[in-house]
């Protein structure tokens, strides 16, 4: 069992330590390792296209995540709270599992549709779409673990829906909101498909920034912002699990 659980770990994460380690490659060739060298992540700095991708990345992530917090929280309390429905349930979670190429056509028929233009105005919305439903899913998991009662005593005591709401659910899922925002946060820097149906021609996401330069090869400049990509995404989950940890010891 335990040489079968290396062959599977070692399947799994030996291209992504091959990735790593090429990164830190003195030479320019992609392919082999002459030396070692952390220039290439100096070269990431001084590149203005990776730049501005970044740039533009962080403001759909950002703005998204954001939006998709308010949005999903309220979608998630509605549901669990309020209308309980297996079909609604069905469709705010849908977007989460919708295969990414469904989506993003989907989304271009739709921007189409209303003769819209396209930049990063339709990015973010097009992410606020996915991570919503991630928001919901994971702040619905925790509001099955915060007691019922201290809402109800709330109200017996003369709070209304507003004040009950902020002052007794919303602390209660805070960890829970945490966590899908992260989640959803991580999802969209790493996002390409939909991104790349949506976003305008001079305004492109480092996830394509980075597609139009593998057209024409990989470059150890490509390995080590991959590396910066893994690092940042493998950070943001590590958060959003002790997070996930954190939720499951207040709900007990």
């Amino acid at each position: 069992m335990k040489a079968a659980l290396g062959v599977v770990l070692a399947f799994l994460y030996a291209p992504i330590v091959v990735l790593v380690v090429m990164s830190f490659n003195a030479s320019d060739s992609p392919y082999s390792l002459d030396g070692v060298s952390g220039r290439w992540y100096g070269e990431l700095l001084h590149d203005e296209q990776i730049r501005q991708g970044l740039i533009n990345t962080l403001i759909v992530a950002a703005g998204s995540t954001a939006l998709a917090a308010v949005l999903g929280t309220l979608l998630a309390v509605g549901l669990a709270r309020y209308t309980r429905s297996r079909m609604l349930d069905a469709l705010a979670l849908a977007p989460a599992v919708l295969p990414d190429i469904v989506l993003a056509i989907g989304l271009l028929a739709f921007w189409s549709l209303l003769q819209a233009t396209l930049g990063l105005h339709s990015v973010l919305l097009a992410h606020l779409l996915f991570g919503t439903a991630f928001v919901t899913a994971v702040v619905r998991a925790r509001l099955h673990q915060v007691d019922g009662a201290l809402e109800e005593a709330s109200r017996d005591l003369g709070a209304g829906a507003v004040t009950t709401f902020l002052r007794i659910t919303l602390p209660s899922l805070g960890p829970g909101i945490a966590a899908g925002s992260l989640l959803a946060f991580t999802l969209s820097i790493d996002e390409f498909v939909i991104a790349f149906f949506t976003a305008g021609p001079s305004q492109p996401t480092l996830p394509i920034v980075i597609y139009s330069m593998m057209r024409f090869g990989v470059t150890p400049e490509i390995n080590a912002l991959a590396t910066v990509l893994l690092a940042v995404s493998f950070t943001v989950v590590l958060a959003a699990q002790r997070l996930s940890r954190l939720t499951d010891s207040l709900g007990r």
